[in-house]
């Protein structure tokens, strides 16, 4: 749970770089790359891209939800660094901790701010761990998140214990 902005900025700048991490492991080409009938690697880099919009400005924050769909890998670090940074601008000038326990109806739920980043931060953790079935499936090294990744250990000479 998320008890301070503070709280939420040092896990959300963690969770950044690991967003960041796989995209920059991802390709142009395998951007299209999906299990049939899923989402394909691109859409679901948009899709955490869009969220960093979608849900703040839900929350009343100044933020303005943005649905682009970009194409290229440099377009989607660009655009999630940006919106990243916009996210972080407008908490740190528009809420102090006792907003995090304003309640919003959101989904059908009411979610207190606090719950509500929550969500935001797991909500692309998810998405990041379905991008690296994509990725394998692409021929891609998967990254290191939280700790090494089989590939990590494959080059090291180990082998990639269970």
């Amino acid at each position: 749970m998320i008890r301070s902005i503070s709280d939420f900025l040092d896990s959300w700048n963690r969770e950044t770089e690991a967003t960041l991490k796989i995209f920059n492991s991802l390709t142009d080409e395998s951007l299209q790359v999906a299990i049939p009938g899923g989402r394909t690697l691109g859409r679901l880099a948009n899709h955490i891209v869009e969220t960093v919009t979608e849900l703040p400005s839900k929350l009343g924050l100044p933020i303005k939800e943005e649905f682009i769909t970009y194409t290229t890998v440099q377009d989607l670090v660009t655009h999630y660094k940006k919106n990243s940074d916009q996210l972080i601008g407008a908490i740190i000038s528009n809420w102090n901790d006792s907003n995090l326990d304003v309640i919003n109806n959101l989904y059908g739920d009411d979610w207190t701010n606090g719950f509500s980043l929550y969500v935001l931060l797991i909500h692309q953790t998810h998405h990041r761990g379905q991008m690296t079935v994509l990725m394998r499936m692409a021929g891609l090294k998967v990254p290191g998140v939280y700790g090494p990744s089989k590939e990590d250990w494959e080059s090291w000479g180990q082998v990639a214990l269970a």
